[in-house]
């Protein structure tokens, strides 16, 4: 009993220590377009994440950074100029399309007429063999 006793006070103390952001907006609609962006803007670390939801250390970076901004009355415009120009239209999860970004828009299309040129390729190959 003692050994699961010491086992669950070791756990919870873990989630004591557990980073959390906690941000005062003078408005409800500050807070919605705070977490709006925070939600469009890609984990340049994990890549996979939006920034609302990484833990990762230049994800509270980006969050620290949008929330003095919108604190100091920029608009989402000027935030996402902002970032964009710091950190590349990489950070966005809906990149603008234009010539540097024409891989990423065109890039699955190619690749799956590429895969079904070769499916019919190989079906053709294996029907006459």
């Amino acid at each position: 009993m003692k050994k699961m006793l010491i086992i669950f006070f070791l756990l919870m103390s873990s989630t004591i220590f557990a980073a959390e952001d906690f941000y005062h907006f003078d408005s409800e609609s500050a807070q919605q377009r705070f977490e709006t962006l925070t939600k469009n803007f890609r984990c340049l670390v994990c890549q996979n994440q939006n920034i609302a939801e990484s833990n990762a250390m230049l994800a509270v970076d980006l969050r620290e950074q949008i929330y003095q901004q919108v604190t100091h009355g920029k608009s989402d415009k000027e935030i996402i100029g902002y970032l964009v120009a710091r950190y590349g239209d990489f950070v966005l999860y809906r990149p603008p399309f234009k010539l540097q970004t024409l891989g990423l828009w065109l890039g699955p299309f190619f690749f799956l007429l590429m895969g079904r040129g070769y499916f019919f390729y190989f079906l053709r190959k294996c029907g006459s063999g």
